[in-house]
């Protein structure tokens, strides 16, 4: 058996903001000796809103069920959030990265480093 027959599903979640460093996420957890099941590979954006968001973010909660670890890059959305909450729900693992501008660098963080954007600090504001 050699070292790629089990290597862990990882579906990394990031927000929309750092959509266009979805090759470079993919390729960095290939890197890690895992496999990515990453949404923005697999519905683009929203898949062009051709079908309707829950019904996407319904598929990535589905994905974040059947993979074996979380691994969150960069700001903190409420889509984010709502994927880190679900996955903690299951008892994933779940681990940390920044990630710079244009993805030259992804480095592990530790969760209270992240950050939030805005739109999630006013939601769980009004939470």
């Amino acid at each position: 058996m050699n070292s790629y027959e089990n290597m862990p599903i990882v579906y990394p979640a990031y927000s929309k903001h750092n959509f266009y460093c979805r090759d470079v996420v993919s390729e960095f957890i290939l890197n890690n000796n895992a496999v990515p099941i990453n949404p923005f590979r697999l519905f683009d954006y929203f898949l062009g809103d051709r079908v309707d968001r829950n019904i996407i973010r319904q598929a990535n909660n589905n994905c974040v069920r059947i993979a074996d670890e979380i691994w969150v890059f960069g700001d903190i959305s409420n889509g984010v959030f709502h994927e880190i909450q679900y996955a903690r729900s299951l008892n994933k693992s779940i681990k940390f990265f920044s990630i710079n501008s244009y993805a030259k660098e992804i480095i592990s963080v530790h969760e209270d480093t992240v950050i939030m954007e805005n739109e999630l600090i006013k939601e769980l504001k009004e939470y």
